[in-house]
């Protein structure tokens, strides 16, 4: 946050006498000490030297001549580094204004800043979807005019005209609503989608015909869809319809982003169209379903897993992106650190017998570490076979059997006969339950080698909830080798990265103190065209790996508890937690405390990095 100088709001506090400069200047003092994210406003207002009241006073009595991108930030609306963003974003975007540029790229959404501009500056907030604009006021005005200066009159109060805006700072836009409708005109504050919707259907002379969506339509919006999200690195694409609209958003990086909305009579059509490539049940509406299609795109084939829910304003559609040719990555590549994957390769991979459990949550990477495991130690004298629910991957060199339960190909069916045809390597795709669970630790007892994922917070909490599925601990504590937690963090962008000091904030969340930090040189993206402005670009895994020893397996033979089962690895396996491993590579500029701290659980308070490094072999 800008700390150098008093800023516009102050400045009118003072113009308007609400406050003095002797006591501004203090309050200047005070902030710049402050390691907080307040603003000058808000220590104003923890010193008592104003209140909302006169805030908003002074901005309503100057709001014409205020910029409201400074206006933002000098809020806490807005951090200075998304205002330059935005900015540079404006001059490649000529003609575009700084609230639309500031709505559209996410900095803020039309939600915040309305509530800005009617609430602190006093602006009367028209909602055109439930406001019903007199025939009258707009029957004969050139809706051209109105369109280009992005403004609709929608009532009359006394003698002054109430006209809503897009944007109430644009000196051109009133101007111009001037010159159509007189002077005496009120400004208000309208979304600017809803200014267009409404400015569209009184163009038509009526409501306007919705656009017709044919299959041909649906075609095009499934193929562009599909193609852009393949474009962008997107995961996944959600296709949402809701009461008014269909939308669609992407998760990049891990971050769900809105990419489209459609008019509501798309969805049927759209669903429709998905349905058939998955063949998925196109007459059944009610009932959640699942399918697969493929694509190519370039040369490159993309497996698509697809996901139907009925929801009340009909079907959302999740579709995960699995590209055949470059997901399955070397056990290398995978991110690693060289200690860490050492002893992986030694004593997991090249284990003849035994469990690896490899977890984490939805989404982060578990798969991906699965196949490069297989990968690796797949070789024409072993035989592996899989049971997975779908197969995400195909891999030459393996036997998958993917789950359908629609023909009763179901997990315990498949299970039972895994065992039957001879194999070196099991791979289960997740445990679910008490008999894949059983499957998994018997075939171990046997000398198979079994390779599965689990849904957990941690490592710790593998083995216990293991426990909690009734699987006998001797069974757990004979046969599991090793429990692999994992993450996926944001990477700090590689083409807009700077250094930063933390927060102190941040350190203290961690125990650590400035001196403990004072050596590593750590990184935060700016926002660039690479990035979309957000910083970051790509993601990086963070792993917690628990090696079972004989105090593991004698805690879990004593029952104990996850925070006595979690000390005991902690001080005689090696293990590197979650948190440890998210923060040597913080202190190596590959990511950033705020990712660390938006995914990663704080269960045990920190090794210094030095020291967490030399355990990783950095």
């Amino acid at each position: 946050m800008q700390k150098a100088g008093i800023g516009e709001i102050v400045s009118l506090l003072i113009k308007e006498k609400y406050l003095t400069r002797k006591k501004a200047e203090y309050a200047l003092r005070v902030h710049s000490k402050l390691t907080t994210d307040k603003t000058l406003v808000d220590t104003l207002k923890d010193l008592k030297y104003i209140e909302d009241e006169q805030v908003k006073s002074a901005l309503k009595k100057n709001r014409l001549s205020l910029r409201i991108g400074d206006l933002m930030v000098e809020l806490g609306y807005l951090s200075m580094q998304e205002l330059e963003a935005a900015l540079t974003i404006q001059k490649d975007n000529r003609g575009k204004r700084i609230g639309q540029i500031l709505i559209e790229n996410q900095f803020i959404s039309e939600r915040d800043f309305n509530e800005l501009l009617s609430v602190q500056l006093g602006f009367e907030h028209i909602d055109l979807v439930t406001h019903e604009i007199p025939r009258e006021i707009i029957k004969d005005i050139p809706v051209k005019w109105c369109q280009n200066n992005h403004f609709i009159p929608v009532k009359r109060v006394d003698d002054h005209l109430v006209v809503a805006f897009a944007d109430p700072f644009s000196k051109n836009d009133i101007q111009a609503a001037k010159r159509l409708l007189g002077k005496n005109i009120t400004v208000a504050i309208g979304s600017a989608k809803q200014i267009e919707q409404t400015l569209e259907r009184l163009e038509s002379g009526k409501f306007a015909a919705r656009k017709v969506i044919d299959e041909n339509t649906a075609i095009g919006i499934v193929n562009n869809l599909i193609e852009s999200a393949i474009e962008k690195g997107a995961s996944d694409i959600h296709i949402e319809p809701y009461r008014e609209k269909m939308q669609v958003r992407y998760r990049i990086d891990g971050i769900l982003v809105l990419h489209k909305e459609f008019d509501l009579d798309a969805a049927p059509m759209v669903a429709a169209r998905i349905k058939v490539l998955s063949r998925a049940n196109i007459a059944e509406k009610r009932r959640h379903q699942d399918g697969r299609m493929s694509y190519e795109l370039k040369g490159n084939s993309y497996d698509l897993r697809v996901s139907i829910y009925a929801t009340v304003f009909g079907e959302k559609i999740v579709l995960r992106v699995l590209n055949r040719i470059d997901q399955i990555i070397h056990i290398e590549d995978i991110g690693m650190q060289p200690k860490m994957l050492e002893r992986f390769s030694r004593d997991v991979l090249d284990a003849p017998s035994g469990v690896l459990i490899i977890t984490g949550p939805t989404g982060s990477g578990k798969t991906t570490t699965l196949y490069s495991c297989i990968n690796k130690i797949k070789n024409p004298q072993t035989s592996i076979i899989t049971a997975e629910d779908p197969v995400e991957y195909v891999m030459e060199g393996i036997s998958q059997c993917s789950i359908n339960p629609a023909i009763n190909l179901t997990y315990e069916e498949t299970l039972r006969h895994v065992v039957r045809q001879d194999p070196d390597v099991i791979v289960i795709g997740e445990i679910r339950d008490n008999y894949s669970a059983d499957v998994a630790v018997h075939a171990a007892l046997t000398g198979h080698k079994v390779l599965t994922s689990f849904h957990t917070e941690d490592s710790i909490s593998g083995l216990i909830r293991l426990m909690n599925m009734d699987i006998e601990a001797f069974l757990i504590s004979s046969t599991v080798v090793c429990v692999m937690a994992q993450r996926l963090l944001r990477r700090v962008c590689a083409h807009c990265k700077t250094v930063y000091k933390p927060q102190p904030k941040d350190l203290k969340l961690l125990g650590y103190t400035i001196e403990d930090t004072s050596r590593y040189e750590f990184m935060k993206g700016k926002g660039c065209t690479h990035c979309n402005h957000t910083g970051y670009r790509g993601r990086v895994a963070v792993f917690e790996m628990l090696i079972l020893n004989e105090y593991v397996r004698e805690a879990i033979l004593s029952h104990k508890s996850s925070y006595e089962i979690r000390k005991i690895s902690v001080e005689t396996t090696g293990l590197v937690t979650l948190m440890e491993e998210a923060l040597s590579k913080v202190a190596q500029g590959i990511t950033t405390f705020e990712e660390v701290f938006r995914c990663i659980p704080r269960l045990i308070p920190p090794r210094p990095i030095h020291e967490i490094n030399r355990l990783l072999g950095v």
